[in-house]
């Protein structure tokens, strides 16, 4: 009889905490970038796709709720309410490198008890860079010298002929000089994140070994260039890039889009996920049959309809082009389309009278 009281209870106590696991309070968190740009960095570096973007979500605790690719992540996480931590970054930057900026963004949210948190990610540029325009008269006076550039992640030899940016975590950059054995600092730079400085590098006349001058420190001149002060300017991902121009750079995404019905003449971009639309259905995979449709989703990975937009492809080169027939090969890819926002096309928000489209 006691060891049936005892199971007994054991049972109404397992019974009672899975009752107390399943009525945890749950809320949902959506994340997505507040605007898909596909344009160029002031830099001449192209923007890496926001799909391959590291992705880590951690609770309050510091626990990892999700790390990896964006564009894997799910579209909405059913989460216990409660604070999270929200980092993206373009990619890992660990030390001196060039052409490499990194974007990020990170954020605190809170998931209310039967609720939804939206989380806009506006990535701005995270490190800082360096780009040297070296006088002709200073390789005369220095053949056998090195330009370095350092900072307490490491260094860059940065060659006479270099025309790339050298980026660095931000913090104090040196400009060095090391020629004939000796090291020679010729100027410090605190920089901070999203800083982009041209250099100047060029020697007095006066002042060349090579000629007969003295070689002596100040005979070497480092300036900014104020012909192209790039400090001025910084790219953000997921903020309002704009120059006065609309186009391609300030395409809506998809969830704006399906909030946007009835603008005409616009550009949007998302990812191909699918096609063989009917009113009730899509297709998420190969193979397909008909050339007339495709599905633009906010990531690669979608494969639910309704976060989608409806794609007519008119007659014709576009069609041609883009439909997933003849290009099964487009499954997965960007796309900028610039048409009309339609209320409904196949049962869900799409696009028609495309005029132009381009492929990223």
């Amino acid at each position: 009889m006691r060891k049936l009281m005892i199971f007994m209870l054991t049972a109404v106590v397992a019974i009672s905490c899975d009752m107390l696991v399943k009525t945890k309070e749950q809320g949902e968190l959506r994340i997505a970038f507040a605007h898909d740009q596909a344009a160029l960095t002031r830099a001449g570096m192209a923007i890496p796709d926001t799909s391959d973007f590291i992705l880590t979500i951690c609770d309050s605790k510091g626990r990892i709720i999700y790390e990896g690719a964006y564009g894997d992540s799910p579209e909405s996480m059913s989460l216990e309410a409660g604070s999270y931590i929200v980092k993206v970054l373009s990619s890992e930057f660990a030390k001196p490198a060039f052409s490499s900026p990194q974007f990020a963004d990170e954020q605190c949210v809170v998931v209310p008890s039967g609720g939804v948190a939206d989380v806009k990610l506006v990535c701005t540029q995270a490190n800082c860079g360096i780009r040297l325009k070296v006088d002709p008269g200073f390789l005369t006076a220095y053949p056998d010298g090195v330009l370095l550039l350092k900072s307490s992640f490491g260094r860059l030899v940065y060659g006479y002929s270099e025309k790339r940016a050298a980026y660095f975590k931000p913090g104090d950059i040196s400009l060095v000089l090391s020629n004939k054995g000796a090291d020679e600092v010729l100027m410090t730079r605190n920089l901070e994140a999203c800083d982009m400085l041209d250099l100047k590098v060029s020697v007095a006349s006066s002042g060349s070994p090579a000629t007969g001058g003295t070689g002596k420190k100040g005979s070497i001149s480092v300036s900014v260039d104020t012909t192209r002060n790039w400090m001025s300017g910084h790219y953000v991902i997921g903020g309002d890039n704009s120059d006065g121009s609309a186009g391609i750079r300030d395409a809506l995404t998809v969830a704006e889009a399906l909030s946007s019905i009835g603008d005409e003449d616009v550009w949007i971009s998302g990812y191909i996920v699918g096609g063989d639309l009917t009113s009730a259905s899509a297709s998420f995979s190969k193979p397909f049959s008909s050339r007339t449709n495709i599905l633009l989703g906010p990531r690669s990975s979608t494969s639910d309809k309704s976060a989608c937009l409806s794609v007519q492809l008119p007659a014709g080169e576009l069609r041609d082009d883009l439909n997933l027939v003849d290009n099964p090969g487009l499954l997965g890819r960007k796309v900028c389309l610039k048409g009309d926002i339609v209320e409904s096309y196949y049962g869900i928000p799409g696009i028609k009278n495309i005029s132009e489209y381009e492929l990223q």
